[in-house]
């Protein structure tokens, strides 16, 4: 290691010892929003006083400082940053001028675990990716295999585990379960393997439990100096020696599904077999190798469809049970666009149907309004830009958009902004309401926005509707359910419930 990145590392050591004398010393700035700017340290005792609650801290400096803040860091950190919760200001990165911010070499220094993969993909190889996984979307058997795959998983795994649960009379942690049930189908989908974590046994499989030290270790990237975190991976410390073993459990468990079999390289409805499709057709070299680039591929898809899917329906069914009347009206719902009360029996339903539940589908966008499963997302521009608040941007400035700010600010949804309403997702005539991307970020914006938006609607109102028919939820009277320090927001100590059963 070079001899500035040993100085770096005796500044931070130094500034952590001054902010302990600082922190005892004089309490009152903490009391405050707004950063204070202090000689030398500049504003990192803010950061790291409120590291425990990052996201709520956050969320207040935006709403006292309209949408906008230029945080500065200590000279030795390269911790300047300007956060943003403006959606004038994620139309105009996002969308509007679009091309001038790319994931770029510090995004992909930093989420460097999923390689060449969609999240950090860039022009070409981005615009590879997106087309792929739309072809394959568009397939016409498409949504019925999901349709199939998320049913059969209800009725073998999810159903089955619950019922257990209750059997014994111990609570369980539905988050878990959720993880579980999201792992399963998009191992499924996009390796052709069902690891069946969800059983009544609940086994450990290294993979499926890897990704929760990944998103921890990639959100302290963010708030450490580089020179601190690339230390801890050299000595294999700390979040950083989970995050290695994590990418050992990923390529594990990855590299055995991503070889082809014969007869297997016609069926363009697999995902990986149009992906080595399009690795070949573009004769994209052999400097990383197919295999790598079938790994990476299958990665960010594992990421995608576990993490996000899970982590609404945890705070879904946290907002339902601290809101008990909107449960109510979700079966009424089931009941009359879906015939229940008629056929007095469960049934599962299409992807089709599932479009009918309009009101469960304004619950989940509350969920995600409020809870948006990616929280934060990094940026920087290549050429100067101004964005609309009138900040201005250098090349490669850092900034970083907080999304879950954006679903919290009075300014964006109203004095109501923190309530849990499903209905201002419904229009006049009853229908759903849409809102613009920037407004909405849950699903990122513009080009990005998430290619399996429909398809994680659909799963998310099977499983929600399976469980909402069939039990009673009863929150774990004294488990603390506060938002996790990560870039996906799960719940940081779970959801613990008790289960009973529902009569219908």
């Amino acid at each position: 290691m070079a001899i500035f990145g040993y100085l770096e590392i005796f500044f931070f050591t130094f500034t952590l010892l001054l902010l302990c004398a600082v922190w005892r010393r004089n309490k009152s700035w903490r009391k405050s929003s707004v950063p204070t700017d202090w000689p030398l340290v500049r504003m990192l005792p803010w950061i790291l006083g409120v590291s425990r609650r990052i996201h709520s801290a956050v969320t207040q400096l935006m709403n006292e400082c309209g949408g906008a803040f230029e945080f500065k860091g200590p000279w030795f950190g390269n911790m300047d940053m300007l956060i943003t919760s403006d959606p004038a200001n994620i139309h105009h990165i996002f969308s509007k001028n679009f091309s001038n911010y790319p994931k770029g070499p510090e995004f992909r220094k930093i989420f460097e675990v999923f390689g060449d993969g969609i999240f950090n993909a860039d022009f070409e190889l981005w615009e590879l990716h997106r087309r792929t996984t739309l072809s394959v979307f568009n397939h016409a058997t498409f949504h019925t295999s999901l349709g199939r795959a998320v049913c059969g998983k209800v009725e073998t795994g999810l159903l089955p585990v619950l019922d257990s649960f209750l059997k014994q009379g111990v609570d369980v942690d539905l988050q878990d379960i959720f993880q579980r049930f999201t792992f399963d189908n998009i191992c499924k989908l996009v390796l052709d393997h069902d690891p069946q974590s969800l059983s009544i046994d609940l086994p450990y499989i290294p993979c499926e439990k890897a990704f929760n030290d990944v998103i921890e270790a990639l959100f302290y990237r963010h708030v450490l100096p580089e020179s601190v975190w690339k230390l801890q991976k050299w000595l294999g410390l700390g979040k950083e020696r989970k995050l290695t073993e994590a990418w050992k459990a990923f390529d594990e468990f990855i590299y055995p599904h991503v070889t082809f079999r014969d007869g297997e390289q016609n069926d363009d409805s697999k995902l990986l077999t149009s992906f080595r499709k399009a690795y070949e057709e573009k004769n994209m070299g052999s400097s990383r190798g197919l295999s790598v680039f079938l790994r990476d591929t299958a990665l960010n898809l594992m990421f995608a469809g576990r993490d996000t899917t899970s982590t609404c329906l945890t705070w879904l069914f946290w907002l339902i049970a601290k809101n008990p009347s909107t449960e109510t009206k979700i079966l009424e719902e089931m009941e009359s666009r879906l015939q229940l009360k008629e056929d007095k029996n469960w049934r599962f339903f299409s992807v089709e149907e599932s479009r009918e539940l309009i009101y469960l589908h304004g619950a989940l966008c509350e969920s995600l309004r409020l809870f948006p499963p990616v929280a934060l997302e990094h940026k920087a521009p290549i050429t100067p830009d101004t964005l609309p608040s009138g900040n201005h941007l250098e090349p490669n400035s850092k900034v970083i958009v907080s999304f879950y700010s954006t679903g919290r600010m009075e300014s964006v949804w109203g004095k109501d902004c923190l309530e849990f309403k499903p209905e201002r997702w419904i229009s006049p005539r009853g229908g759903t309401k849409h809102e613009p991307s920037y407004k909405f970020p849950a699903f990122n914006a513009g080009p990005r926005t998430c290619l399996g938006k429909e398809m994680a609607f659909a799963q998310m109102k099977m499983v929600a509707a399976a469980i909402i028919y069939h039990y009673n939820i009863q929150l774990v009277e004294g488990h603390p359910v506060t938002p996790s320090d990560s870039v996906i927001l799960q719940a940081k100590h779970g959801l613990r419930v008790r289960l009973s059963r529902k009569s219908v």
